[in-house]
């Protein structure tokens, strides 16, 4: 049993990830300051015996150095995310994204733990190559466009944690999330595949963006988190780079066109312009698609679950959510 720390564990991905720790035998404590998560996607854990909860920020330097004394493993998934909070305030995108980060990796030097850190495929940025590995160019937009500020953010954290492995050997590795989806997610910060679903299962016409051709790939959150605790249980992925997510790539009018099927709903779609959704100097990223054999060679297995699975499983759950 390793004990563990989990910020952001109230999240999304958080809360999956401090399910199957648990499940695994792990002690684990959450440290969530419940901006963006939820206490309610903890409520199958609440009561376990191993499980800790300590609402407060990444931000706050007294309660990170609290949190993190007596743990052996740091997984770090908290952050600024999704592309409408990022666009809509790049200050807190920055300032969440980079000094807590070095913070953690100094306790992380000084107390011994292993550290996982999450990051993005928005690293790549505009990179026009039409798979990305993990040692393919950043390519990012001009400084004036708020959009970029999350990539280069956490660009800059996997540098930061590079740099302490190599300077201090610090046990470190990092993965580039890419679109990880399933239950609990909400569509609140831009995430497409929850927005999509709860206007299916409702009736309501579905939003797409601009064309409608940009090319994205989905990973099911418990394939994901299974890869994130496998890597830090590998000494070989220490020192390293990896992408984790789907990739079957899909088109978001496709997408569309499959939640409304697979919800059998009667709903339609419209489209709208990027300047209308966010600003009018957004900018976003054409193709999304990663190369995950260096994952699979590794672990020997990757996120491979099927869209069509993936999306029943989420209307399945929200289905249950609306019968309760």
């Amino acid at each position: 049993m390793a004990r563990c720390l989990v910020t952001g564990g109230a999240g999304f991905i958080g809360s999956h990830l401090t399910e199957e720790l648990l499940k695994r035998g792990h002690d684990v404590t959450v440290l969530d300051d419940l901006s963006t998560g939820d206490n309610q996607n903890l409520n199958a854990v609440l009561n376990h015996p191993n499980f800790h909860f300590c609402q407060g920020s990444i931000t706050d330097p007294i309660k990170l150095s609290q949190v993190v004394t007596g743990v052996e493993v740091i997984y770090h998934l908290a952050a600024a995310v999704g592309v409408k909070l990022v666009a809509e305030d790049p200050v807190r995108t920055i300032e969440t994204n980079i000094y807590p980060t070095e913070l953690l990796l100094r306790h992380a030097i000084n107390g011994g733990q292993k550290f996982f850190l999450a990051s993005t495929s928005e690293v790549y940025g505009k990179n026009p190559k039409e798979r990305w590995t993990e040692e393919d160019d950043l390519h990012f937009g001009p400084t004036s466009r708020p959009r970029w500020a999350y990539g280069c953010s956490k660009a800059i954290d996997e540098f930061l944690a590079l740099a302490y492995y190599q300077k201090y050997g610090l046990k470190v590795s990092i993965g580039r999330f890419f679109n990880v989806v399933g239950p609990r997610q909400v569509g609140n910060y831009g995430m497409v595949v929850p927005r999509f679903i709860d206007k299916a299962l409702a009736g309501e016409s579905l939003t797409v963006y601009d064309d409608g051709e940009q090319i994205r790939c989905f990973g099911h959150v418990q394939q994901v988190v299974k890869s994130v605790i496998e890597l830090m249980e590998t000494p070989e992925a220490e020192g390293k780079v990896f992408n984790i997510g789907g990739d079957e790539p899909v088109s978001m009018n496709q997408l569309a066109q499959k939640a409304i099927e697979r919800t059998n709903s009667a709903s339609t779609i419209n489209y709208m312009s990027y300047s209308d959704a966010y600003s009018k100097d957004f900018e976003d990223i054409r193709r999304r698609i990663p190369d995950t054999s260096r994952l699979e060679n590794i672990l020997g297995f990757k996120p491979d679950m099927p869209l069509d699975d993936i999306l029943d499983d989420i209307i399945k759950h929200k289905r249950e959510q609306l019968e309760r």
